[in-house]
């Protein structure tokens, strides 16, 4: 099934230089997921600083091409700066034949396990329990490829994010909210909450749109390791203008905290003529 610790490890081939081979489960059709490709990067950074600064807790990655899927990747660290409690580096992922693939700068530091928040206006949301919830197939009906990513994190949306099941209209909210676990209950942990900020499927799809939803630019915060058990996810768009849209996602363990964010800018190739489905 792969699992994610394994499926991101990375090795060192040369100087500021390391290696991953792509799992075939952490995709979308043949395209390897953008969560999972900056997971890597941030690996060979903590690598390359040598476990000084363990966790990767802000990260900005653009999008350049996709690597071949199922491919051998190498990932080029240039240390930027290192300090008393942060770390600085910039990472690129290539392909095989050395072409840019992923450009990230990356923030690395130690996240606390007991920390508290002093102020927190972030909420949980309101959610049905796991078993209530609808459990996302890897090969939705109609859907032109399988959507392997829903193999190895199990994901199960609230069944009002997913519209009226007596006529199967969509719910007309560009809004996700859901659970999601990694296959064999392997724990979540920091460096996986890279891979939870991007898991879930484009908040197109409640709109009535299934189209290809390409990320250009993803911007993640991982604000502290979470606690055993799955992980409550929101996911939103507010503005589709022009062949863009915008993603925020927002991330709470089982203690009902937050544990990470992002937010990313993505193209949408919408049919022209289609409108948004009527809210519900």
């Amino acid at each position: 099934m792969g699992l994610f610790s394994e499926s991101s490890r990375v090795r060192c081939v040369g100087e500021h230089e390391y290696a991953g081979r792509l799992h075939p489960g952490y995709g979308v059709g043949d395209k390897p997921n953008g969560g999972y490709l900056v997971a890597l990067s941030a690996q060979a950074a903590i690598a390359d600083l040598e476990g000084r600064y363990p966790h990767a807790f802000a990260t900005s990655s653009h999008f350049l091409s996709a690597p071949p899927w199922e491919s051998e990747v190498r990932v080029r660290v240039d240390p930027l700066r290192s300090g008393r409690r942060v770390a600085q580096a910039r990472t690129t992922l290539v392909d095989a034949d050395g072409t840019p693939c992923v450009e990230s700068l990356v923030t690395l530091g130690t996240l606390s396990d007991d920390a508290q928040p002093w102020y927190d206006d972030a909420p949980v949301f309101a959610i049905p329990d796991e078993d209530a919830c609808f459990l996302m197939p890897t090969t939705p009906p109609g859907a032109p490829f399988v959507v392997h990513i829903l193999g190895v994190v199990e994901e199960r949306m609230d069944p009002a994010c997913l519209g009226n099941p007596a006529t199967g209209a969509p719910s007309g909210h560009a809004d996700w909210r859901g659970w999601a676990r990694l296959v064999g209950d392997e724990p979540w942990d920091a460096s996986s909450l890279l891979l939870a900020v991007d898991c879930f499927p484009p908040a197109t799809i409640p709109l009535g749109s299934f189209g290809w939803v390409p990320t250009l630019e993803l911007t993640a915060y991982v604000r502290a390791q979470p606690a055993p058990g799955p992980l409550r996810i929101r996911q939103r768009t507010r503005l589709i203008e022009d062949g863009w849209l915008d993603e925020s996602c927002d991330v709470w363990d089982s203690r009902g905290r937050l544990v990470a964010q992002a937010t990313q800018l993505a193209g949408v190739r919408i049919p022209e003529g289609q409108r948004p489905a009527p809210r519900t």
